[in-house]
């Protein structure tokens, strides 16, 4: 890679993740505190506030706020010190994460949260599984020291086992659960303290020179010190210096110990990002790959969120640029349809607010609102036909039909089920036979938010109810071939929102027995979102 020209220096100071981790790790809670660091916010929110606190920016949903949870990543741009940082947050709960999978190719690096109690949870490893297909560098925090929670050795074996990945202490916390009092920077040679009394305050730090620096004693008390002096001299035999190479090819994490909670950690966390973080990466494309310092703009559409304002029915096509130096008023090619769009006001993120994008260069997200023409997996260029490719769709797991309350209203409910199919959200299927959609998304979840999401959006009450299929499967293969085993096969078939056809199945001996009979006709279970 060294035969690479230098970037410009506005593109190699931006630092473009994504937070991942299982749910209730504490990835919310963590983006809220980035932002605070930053200076974007005065006062972090949190995600179950009570009374006067506030409420956390990256949730904007009304569900988002009734449940603590996240349903959608969401985006954030802010300065820390000299450097950019475009951060999105995803959904860790399970139901969502085929938006989490979706986002991860939008970005360079991702920052995993664990939990310093439940250590690596099933979804985090899923993650994990993604990030590893993309060989992604990761940055690891473990979260809630200031709770009881696990011997750190056994954190560090149980990531290490369970992952197969190298892990290099960062940090080493001092004291556990309610004798945590923070913890030793290994990287700078810093003792830092956790203030448990404001939550909103930076944590002090004491530079010292060597872990036999008198200083130690002052402010750690006896019995923590003998500890930590003893597990930080086997951590040292054990375990691996941090290898700036080896962590940008996904070979090893770093490992930062911290209280987002207490804000404790986080800026360490930040600084770690900042030095050792990959700046914007070479895009695979067919049929050429984009390098981030082409001087020529690119982006791809990695998410669409219907209905952000839901007094304006908007839609915000959320695009990662891979190459070049974007402005406002820009015009660039859709290569889908390929038409020119003029791009008049785009928008840069902090969760729910947002502010109009004078300009923005490759690694940075930005929002462009529009009416329907931007899908998932679109690539917006000055002209060149370049298709960004490996972005995901999955085939749904659990599927329903769905009705409208009032049967006047069965054209708007097509309206509002393809607005939720465009931008992810839900598949949804026009069986050849009979009325009505089948609606088929990852987990059950989904089902609710989209109920209360289609009444609250489009006050129109639906109902959900049970399906006599269970899963789909695009079809694929040469015309004719296609429509003779769609004729055969009629109340089998519907089609998706692309118009592709797509076979619904009871039992996986459906599946079995086209294989069998139709051998020129192929069933996946995923389709590249690019057309």
């Amino acid at each position: 890679m060294t035969n690479r020209p230098e970037l410009p220096a506005e593109i190699a100071r931006r630092r473009t993740f994504a937070i991942i981790s299982h749910p209730d790790a504490g990835k919310t809670t963590l983006t809220e505190k980035f932002l605070l660091y930053g200076g974007a916010i005065q006062m972090a929110g949190q995600v179950r506030a009570k009374g006067e606190a506030r409420r956390t920016r990256s949730d904007f949903m009304q569900m988002e706020k009734d449940r603590g949870i996240s349903v959608s990543a969401s985006a954030m741009s802010f300065d820390f010190g000299k450097y950019r940082f475009n951060l999105v947050d995803t959904p860790g709960h399970s139901d969502f994460s085929e938006d989490t999978y979706r986002t991860l190719t939008a970005v360079d690096a991702a920052v995993m949260v664990i939990d310093g109690a439940k250590g690596v949870e099933s979804q985090t490893q899923k993650l994990f599984e993604v990030c590893r297909l993309r060989d992604l560098p990761i940055l690891t925090f473990c979260n809630k020291m200031d709770r009881e929670s696990r011997d750190t050795f056994e954190i560090i074996d149980e990531i290490q086992e369970n992952l197969a990945i190298d892990v290099t202490p960062a940090s080493w916390p001092i004291g556990v659960g309610r004798e945590f009092i923070g913890c030793y920077d290994i990287l700078r040679d810093k003792l830092e303290l956790m203030d448990r009394a404001d939550r909103n305050k930076i944590a002090e730090s004491i530079q010292i020179s060597g872990l036999d620096d008198p200083k130690l004693a002052e402010h750690v008390p006896a019995h923590l010190l003998e500890k930590f002096l003893e597990e930080i001299e086997m951590a040292k035999e054990l375990l691996p210096t941090l290898d700036p190479e080896a962590l940008l090819n996904g070979s090893m994490t770093p490992i930062w110990f911290g209280s987002a909670m207490n804000s404790f950690g986080v800026k360490e966390l930040m600084d770690g990002l900042a030095t050792y973080g990959p700046e914007p990466q070479i895009q695979s494309a067919q049929p050429r790959n984009i390098a981030p310092e082409e001087t020529k703009v690119t982006g791809f559409v990695f998410k669409v969120q219907a209905n952000m304002d839901p007094k304006h029915r908007d839609r915000v096509a959320f695009v990662r640029l891979a190459s070049g130096h974007f402005e406002r008023g820009m015009k660039l090619t859709h290569v889908r349809t390929k038409k020119q769009m003029a791009i008049s006001n785009p928008v840069l993120f902090l969760a729910a607010d947002r502010e109009l994008a004078e300009e923005a260069w490759a690694g940075d997200i930005i929002g462009i609102p529009n009416h329907g023409q931007l899908r998932i997996g679109d690539t917006l260029t000055e002209g060149e036909e370049i298709r960004v490719s490996g972005i995901p769709s999955f085939a749904p797991e659990l599927l329903q039909s769905c009705r409208a309350g009032d049967p006047m209203k069965a054209k708007h409910l097509e309206k509002a089920l393809m607005q939720f199919a465009e931008e992810g959200a839900a598949k949804v299927f026009k069986p050849t036979f009979g009325s009505g959609f089948i609606v088929g998304v990852v987990g059950a979840l989904q089902f609710e938010v989209l109920a209360s999401r289609i009444e609250m959006e489009y006050g129109l009450p639906v109902r959900f109810e049970q399906s006599q299929f269970t899963s789909a499967r695009w079809v694929s293969g040469k015309k004719d071939a296609v429509d003779k085993f769609a004729n055969a096969n009629k109340q089998h078939i519907a089609t998706d929102n692309d118009g592709d056809t797509v076979f619904l199945t009871r039992l996986q001996w459906d599946i079995d027995r086209v294989g069998r009979d139709y051998p020129d006709v192929e069933l996946t279970a995923t389709k590249e979102m690019m057309v």
